[in-house]
């Protein structure tokens, strides 16, 4: 039954489509492990980031729910996967629509939530009680309303989710919500159940919106005010909303100040969740969203299982994290290290020896396998369900790791010579050759098979293989003018390529500024370039230099941040 006090879907998707229009123009309004070295700001009077307003991803959403909530609140999974838009998700929803069924997803998700909060019928249950410990007080009378009590929860709870304090109008507005809803149910619990599922399908919670004002140190210019820039670091850094400590001090204005910034910034990166936000970029940057839908012919790789994929982004997660932030290593290293991690489901795969549960594992020296780029994560993903490709892996490497857009093939491609069982080539270098020796393929096909045949000593499930069909495989190849013998080499080559560390830089600026890059940010990522060969390429301090940068909080507001976002055609739009 539903609750009374609750929203109709009619009205909700009025109120969050207009709401989505008001935001794009509250976009340009003038509103009034081991710790990363302190690298300096990088200070661009002439360059700023863009205003945007941007959907918040499935992952920042659960995320803010067990920040807020807790981790045992769960509210099933509201949103559609987002649009890859030049080369990450995140930059895609500052272009993501919302679609009628979208709307129906998040209501169901927010009255979960919302009865989980209160404990709209689980009171019978012998589980701890929520509402305790998320409600800051007890009601006079459980029958009815309080809006002494209402006031705490709406003010506290609010504060978090819609990441700036609400005004005394605002409280008010939303007390007399509760009181209704409590007055009309015999129930004070209703009535916060009410209010708080209305937040959780409002725009002004389920976008993230940069407000600006005017910046007093550069008249005609624009800065975010200080909740936006709070908003900013914290979906960056952590990937979520921003705590009670951000907030304070971007109620205090010290998020503002060069100074205060940094302490913000360096208190976040020495917090655990700095992982959350590390994982969260690299698995989009390396489009890991492709295991949701990845599997593999059993016939022909038995022991490649759904747990052993599942459990191969986690692997490659877990030692990106690793590398990164605990031993605050150099980021190219990881396409060299033998260092990782190992399940028993992925031991099958690997053929080593395991213990129960996840433990480290370095592989031997003698092992073929070097870096991120040999394990299953990679290999299985960038294949066909029951054979490996060549072109397919090259691809990935030239587009994931360099930033080089690959065109898509002509129509009517002949793909016959590969996909030929009774073919007489018994290699996949035998084969694609066909494709370097037609001029209308070769000339994609020589920046994307000299890469992939180096992997093809590694099946489509990412098994090792020393041969193929008898033959023996021969790995060698050429990397934009680098020679290589094998995988090793190419580990090697890639992990000296200048592009490497300059598409990294491309990608987490993005990611941090909210959208794709324009041509207005290239002078900050030529200087972020620089920042990150002097920390010698070390993550946290390239996230440093960005945050504390001038153009991370000085904002470019352009005419197209005042067009209203359209809904999708479908939901496959966002």
């Amino acid at each position: 039954m539903r609750l009374l006090g609750t929203v109709s879907h009619c009205t909700l998707m009025g109120t969050l489509m207009a709401g989505v229009a008001v935001l794009a123009l509250a976009a340009c309004s003038q509103t009034g492990g081991n710790q990363p070295a302190k690298t300096a700001a990088v200070s661009l009077p002439a360059e700023a980031s863009t205003a945007r307003v941007r959907l918040m991803t499935g992952a920042q959403y659960l995320n803010m729910i067990a920040d807020v909530f807790g981790a045992d609140i769960k509210p099933g999974q509201p949103f559609a996967p987002l649009r890859r838009t030049d080369g990450l998700l995140a930059s895609g929803a500052s272009t993501a629509g919302v679609t009628s069924g979208d709307i129906m997803k998040l209501q169901r998700a927010a009255a979960v939530v919302a009865a989980q909060v209160v404990d709209n019928g689980n009171l019978e249950r012998e589980i701890p009680s929520h509402r305790d410990s998320l409600v800051p007080c007890k009601p006079a009378a459980i029958d009815g309303p309080d809006d002494a009590c209402a006031t705490k929860f709406i003010k506290a709870t609010g504060r978090l989710l819609f990441r700036r304090p609400l005004t005394d109008a605002k409280v008010a507005e939303y007390v007399a919500k509760a009181h209704s809803a409590a007055e009309k149910n015999k129930d004070f619990y209703v009535g916060l159940s009410g209010v708080l599922e209305g937040w959780l399908v409002d725009p002004m919670v389920l976008m993230v919106a940069d407000t600006t004002e005017n910046d007093p140190k550069h008249p005609g210019h624009s800065r975010l005010d200080a909740y936006s820039l709070a908003s900013r670091l914290s979906f960056f850094l952590w990937n979520t909303v921003p705590d009670d400590a951000v907030l304070k001090a971007a109620e205090t204005g010290e998020i503002l100040t060069p100074k205060g910034r940094a302490k913000v910034v360096d208190m976040m990166l020495a917090s655990p969740r700095l992982e959350n936000g590390v994982r969260a970029f690299f698995d989009d940057m390396f489009a890991f969203d492709d295991f949701d839908n990845l599997s593999k012919d059993s016939t022909v790789y038995p022991v490649v299982t759904g747990t052993a994929l599942k459990e191969a982004r986690e692997q490659t997660l877990r030692t990106i994290t690793d590398h990164l932030i605990t031993r605050h290593g150099d980021y190219r290293d990881l396409f060299t290290t033998k260092h990782t991690f190992m399940s028993p489901a992925l031991a099958a795969v690997y053929q080593v020896a395991t213990k129960p549960g996840w433990t480290p594992y370095d592989f031997p020296e003698n092992s073929p396998r070097a870096g991120i780029l040999t394990h299953v994560s990679f290999l299985a993903v960038h294949s066909h369900p029951a054979r490996s490709s060549v072109t397919l892996r090259g691809k990935a490497l030239r587009e994931l790791f360099l930033c080089q857009k690959v065109p898509a093939p002509p129509p009517n491609v002949d793909f016959s010579a590969l996909e030929d069982p009774k073919s007489p080539f018994k290699t996949a270098r035998e084969r694609v050759a066909f494709h370097l020796k037609n001029p209308v393929c070769a000339g994609c096909h020589k920046i994307m098979d000299p890469m992939g045949l180096a992997l093809e000593n590694f099946d489509g499930g990412g098994q090792f293989r020393a041969d193929e069909k008898g033959a023996a495989i021969d790995s060698s190849g050429v990397l934009d003018g680098k020679e290589f013998k094998d995988l090793a080499g190419l580990g090697t080559v890639l992990h000296d390529h200048p592009q490497l560390p300059q598409c990294l830089v491309k990608r987490i600026y993005a990611y941090g500024s909210g959208g794709p890059l324009t041509n207005a940010d290239d002078a900050q990522i030529a200087a972020l370039q620089k920042v990150f060969a002097n920390a010698g390429y070390r993550v946290p301090e390239l996230m440093r230099a960005i945050a504390v940068s001038d153009a991370f909080a000085r904002v470019i507001v352009t005419p197209a941040t005042t067009e209203p976002a359209k809904p999708a055609a479908t939901p496959a739009a966002h």
